[in-house]
């Protein structure tokens, strides 16, 4: 998921006071630990979590897809080139299939080798000069089965794909784009011309690793592999060198090279020694100290959000052997539980806010990037973690904030819980629109909480003139596609079919798809003339996934990098 897209200018809130919460350790019948965190309000506490060890079970797979088999954790990754697929089963697939030729066929057509296509003014941008679009495209078509189009686009990466350039890049971009894009069709295809090219981009990436504390800088001169800082910051976004690891270690395993996962290795465990706020982390990591920039918000969205998807999606690639990853997971959960998720009003719809100045105030804000944090929470589930715990209460009158709370029960399946609850919360910023298309920021009406900004007294969430944005983004779809995989729940694929006509409706124009600038008004959409290389390489692919008859892809087997690039499951 990207971080590095135009992100609107905020307009500054009055910020709202954190609530305290706290953990109580129970005893199951069984004789099991489990971990309950129940919330209360009060003043914010960031009293460290001393069990976190115990707070997880490892559950059987209860619930899961039934077309599934129980796969033994243990056994060996997915031969190279053994997943065969067949293309479009039913009606809505071939939709999609649909959609992404329009757009394939005019990045071929007008953008051919660059990074972006322009649709409206017909012209290509380039960010890198590393044919991002297409490389973004490679297993997409490969699991649409459209082979003469991926074939022309691997004879491309073979005749054409130079690294070797006098361009500075992105190390997490060019990582979870490139680099995963690269291994995941080599994957897929058994062609080896995708190894030794992401073989030749790995190696110029470890450049970036050349810091005094290990951490890596978060950018990088290709031909010369230089790593240094951005020329804003002298910090790395603490998602951005904790979202390189799949790709890094996948590339050790298929080359034998183990200094690829040892580079980043190394940076897991250092960011999991350094002190959190229970297990949640700031979004600034300087990398010649080593550490957190102090006072530096929380957030899962920019800058934040995939280094928790990264703590379980490595545990889950090491064939669940490496549990300090596994423990941060669980412990940033209840911390998410804890600190930052809250009820809207009028309706309790969950959300999760930010934390500004060390915990100590909160702003009921989300990204649209934070909608991947359901599917995630789909996942941990479907590979058997169990969090015990309840989702903060509802009030019984939504007029009176000062009324009686509805508690909810606490359960082991809060994992589950936390993903449906907000998934539809999700789901609904794209459905309470005039084009059934989200903003890439949400503020939300707090229960208790002092409303600012909203037209209307009775909106749970609101939107401000320069968030109305949407750049084609697939996390919520991401996050649709897992909850159906888990749970079976066909109201999640009818939910994806939905948002897929607002894409279609108001996106779509003669030569491609574009993003917008206002979603709130769809007589004034006024197109910004981009599309991004993501709508190919997830938000159709997600969308492809999500309306499928039978699930083609393994998720025992196969784990998905932050830019939806399938990479085996390996033993240890």
């Amino acid at each position: 998921m990207d971080q590095k897209e135009d992100k609107a200018e905020e307009n500054d809130d009055e910020d709202l006071q954190n609530e305290d919460d706290k953990i109580v350790l129970n005893e199951d019948e069984n004789g099991a630990t489990n971990i309950k965190a129940k919330a209360k309000h009060g003043k914010d506490s960031n009293q460290a979590v001393e069990t976190l060890r115990e707070s997880y079970e490892q559950g059987d797979d209860e619930g899961l897809d039934e077309n599934e088999e129980d796969e033994d954790v243990l056994s060996l990754p997915p031969k190279d080139g053994s997943l065969k697929f067949e293309g479009p089963q039913n009606n809505r697939q071939r939709k999609v299939v649909d959609a992404f030729k329009h757009a394939w066929t005019n990045y071929r057509t007008y953008a051919w080798g660059h990074d972006h296509l322009r649709p409206i003014s017909k012209s290509a941008q380039n960010w890198f000069g590393l044919g991002l679009t297409l490389i973004d495209s490679l297993d997409t078509m490969y699991i649409m089965n459209l082979k003469e189009e991926f074939k022309e686009a691997r004879d491309w990466v073979q005749n054409s794909l130079d690294f070797n350039i006098d361009k500075d890049v992105n190390l997490f971009e060019t990582t979870i784009r490139v680099l995963g894009g690269l291994l995941s069709a080599f994957h897929l295809s058994n062609d080896t011309v995708f190894l030794e090219k992401a073989r030749d981009v790995g190696t110029r990436l470890m450049g970036s690793f050349t810091s005094p504390s290990g951490i890596p800088y978060s950018d990088l001169h290709l031909r010369s592999s230089r790593g240094h800082a951005p020329k804003w910051s002298p910090d790395s976004s603490t998602s951005e060198v904790t979202t390189i690891q799949l790709e890094f270690r996948d590339l050790s395993r298929c080359t034998n090279d183990n200094s690829f996962e040892k580079a980043v290795s190394a940076v897991s465990r250092k960011v999991h020694d350094l002190e959190k706020t229970q297990g949640l982390v700031p979004i600034f990591t300087n990398p010649n100290t080593g550490k957190f920039r102090k006072g530096a918000t929380i957030t899962l969205g920019a800058r934040g959000d995939s280094y928790y998807e990264y703590l379980l999606k490595q545990w889950v690639q090491t064939g669940k052997t490496e549990n300090y990853l596994r423990d941060d997971f669980v412990e940033s959960v209840i911390g998410m539980n804890n600190l930052m998720a809250k009820r809207t009003e009028p309706n309790g719809l969950l959300f999760l806010g930010e934390l500004l100045s060390n915990g100590r105030d909160f702003k009921p804000k989300m990204d649209e990037l934070v909608c991947f944090l359901p599917g995630t929470l789909a996942l941990a589930a479907h590979h058997g973690l169990k969090v015990s715990g309840s989702l903060p209460p509802k009030m019984k009158s939504s007029k009176d904030a000062n009324g009686d709370a509805q508690e909810t029960k606490s359960s082991d399946k809060l994992l589950l819980q936390m993903a449906e609850e907000l998934a539809y919360t999700c789901y609904l910023t794209f459905a309470r629109q005039p084009t059934f298309l989200a903003p890439e920021i949400t503020y939300f009406n707090q229960a208790g909480g002092f409303k600012s900004g909203s037209s209307s007294s009775s909106s749970d969430f609101y939107v401000k003139p320069n968030d109305a944005h949407y750049l084609l983004r697939p996390e919520t779809i991401e996050s649709l596609w897992y909850l159906y995989y888990v749970t079976g729940n066909k109201t999640y694929q009818d939910w994806g079919w939905n948002i897929f006509q607002g894409i279609e409706k108001y996106t779509k124009v003669k030569h491609g798809y574009t993003t917008i600038s206002n979603v709130r008004n769809a007589l004034d959409l006024r197109p910004k003339d981009m599309m991004e290389s993501f709508f190919l390489g997830e938000t159709l692919k997600y969308l492809y996934l999500l309306f499928a008859d039978k699930h083609e892809i393994n998720l025992k087997k196969w784990v998905f990098n932050t830019e939806a690039h399938p990479l085996p499951i390996y033993p240890n």
